[in-house]
């Protein structure tokens, strides 16, 4: 069973930077595309940013410049780097494991940009 653990989130002044970190298990990492999806109140789910096992990344246009997915199939692990923060960047954050069809999701990470 796939088992995905965020870490790094908080609160941030805007124009502050995090960097989210999701942790996986269960799987054979390297294969998967690893996501990060957001979701804010009274809103759905979208796609923050993504990340194959070849390394091809596409992102939101509303994050484009300002964040960075990565990750290091040696620690299981995808980073999502948050630079120039703006309050509507606030949301719960979710990573995504996908392989093949099967999809698995974190329980989320809070960060709240506000002054």
């Amino acid at each position: 069973q796939v088992q995905l653990v965020e870490s790094g989130g908080g609160l941030v002044q805007p124009g502050g930077s995090l960097r989210l970190s999701c942790v996986a298990s269960g799987t054979i990492f390297r294969f998967n595309t690893m996501g990060w999806y957001r979701q804010a109140p009274g809103k759905q789910r979208e796609l923050v940013a993504v990340i194959t096992s070849g390394e091809s990344t596409n992102y939101a246009d509303s994050v484009k410049g300002r964040f960075t997915i990565s990750r290091d199939n040696a620690k299981n692990t995808v980073y999502l780097q948050m630079n120039s923060l703006k309050p509507e960047d606030t949301a719960v954050y979710f990573c995504k494991a996908q392989f093949g069809i099967t999809a698995s999701w974190g329980q989320g990470t809070q960060v709240t940009v506000s002054s």
